[in-house]
C-alpha cells in the first residue's frame, strides 16, 4: 500500500514565501557556517528577521558571527550590523 501524496501545506516555504534572510558574517565580512538551529532561516517579513536576530544575536556571537546583513530574496537591505556588545 502507497501512502498519498502529501499536501501543499506539508512542503517547505519557497524563497518568495519567506524572502527575508541574514547573512552571517566574521569580522573580516566572510560568511560564517552556523549549527543547524540558525543556519538557512528565512522569513515572511522584514519585522520577523529583525525580531528574531534581537532574540538569538548572542547565540549567533557564540557561534563565530561577528556582523548580519538583511537580504530580501538578492537585494541587500541593510548591513553589515555589528553584533558586539
Amino acid at each position: 500500500m502507497t501512502l498519498p501524496d502529501q499536501p501543499p501545506t506539508f512542503r517547505p516555504p519557497t524563497p518568495a514565501e519567506r524572502p527575508w534572510w541574514w547573512r552571517l558574517e566574521d569580522a573580516s565580512g566572510a560568511e560564517v557556517a552556523v549549527g543547524e538551529t540558525h543556519a538557512g532561516a528565512r522569513f515572511p517579513t522584514q519585522g520577523d528577521a529583525e525580531s528574531w536576530v534581537g532574540e538569538v544575536w548572542r547565540e549567533l556571537a557564540d557561534e563565530g558571527v561577528a556582523a548580519v546583513t538583511l537580504f530580501e530574496l538578492e537585494r541587500r537591505v541593510y548591513g553589515p550590523m555589528s553584533l558586539s556588545v
